[in-house]
C-alpha cells in the first residue's frame, strides 16, 4: 500500500479538487473512484449520514486495501420532520436537482417563513487498513426560501438562505461557501486531527 496516497470516494471532480488542495499541504496524493474500473457495488443502506459514509469508505478500503475518505451530506428541514435527510440527493428522483427543489417547495407550501428553518449536515469517515476510523462532522444552519436565488452551487443551494451573510449558498463564491458550509466545517474538523492520526 502506498503510504502517501488516499482515495476520495467520489466521481465529483469539484469535490476531488477541493480535497486534493487540502491534502497537498500534507504531501499526500489523492485518487478518486474514476481511477479504478472494477469496484464493488456500494449499498448505502445506513440510517444516518455517518453510517452511509462509513459503508462507502469501508467497502472500497476493503476491496483495494488503501486508505479511503468518504462523505455523505444532506439537508434536514425541521418542519418536514428532518426530510429529505439521507435521501436528499434522491428526494424526487436520483440526483435530479430541479425535481428535488420542486418537491421541497411543494412540501413547504403551507409552512410560514419563521418555521422554514433547516440545516445542512456533512459526515466524513476515513478508513485506513491499519488504523481506527476517523470521523468528522459539520453543520450549517439557515432557512428555506420560497423561491430560488443565485446561480452557483448545486442541489438545494439556491433555496438555502444563510442569515449571517444575507445570501443563499448559490449566491456565495466558492471561497465564501467553503468558509461556512457543512462540508467546509466538517473538513476543517477532520484536518484538525488528521495529520496526527495519519502519522501515528
Amino acid at each position: 500500500m502506498e503510504n502517501d496516497t488516499i482515495l476520495i470516494a467520489t466521481n465529483n471532480l469539484g469535490k476531488a479538487r477541493e480535497y486534493a488542495n487540502i491534502f497537498a499541504e500534507l504531501g499526500l496524493k489523492i485518487k478518486t473512484l474514476a481511477d479504478y474500473t472494477a469496484l464493488p457495488k456500494i449499498n448505502e443502506n445506513g440510517t444516518t449520514f455517518t453510517q452511509n459514509a462509513r459503508i462507502k469508505a469501508q467497502t472500497i478500503a476493503t476491496a483495494l486495501n488503501i486508505p479511503v475518505l468518504a462523505d455523505d451530506s444532506g439537508l434536514i428541514v425541521d418542519a418536514l420532520n428532518g426530510e429529505p435527510g439521507i435521501y436528499s440527493a434522491r428526494y424526487a428522483g436520483d440526483h435530479d436537482d430541479v425535481a428535488n427543489n420542486k418537491k421541497l417547495l411543494d412540501n413547504l407550501k403551507m409552512v410560514p417563513e419563521e418555521q422554514r428553518t433547516a440545516h445542512f449536515h456533512c459526515s466524513i469517515v476515513v478508513i485506513h487498513p491499519k488504523k481506527d476510523e476517523l470521523v468528522a462532522t459539520g453543520d450549517a444552519y439557515g432557512v428555506i426560501l420560497k423561491e430560488k436565488r443565485g446561480i452557483d452551487g448545486f442541489g438545494y443551494d439556491p433555496l438555502f438562505y444563510y442569515p449571517e451573510l444575507g445570501k443563499t449558498f448559490a449566491e456565495l463564491t466558492a471561497t465564501q461557501k467553503n468558509k461556512v458550509s457543512h462540508r467546509g466545517i466538517a473538513t476543517r474538523n477532520l484536518m484538525n486531527k488528521f495529520a496526527n492520526w495519519w502519522e501515528d
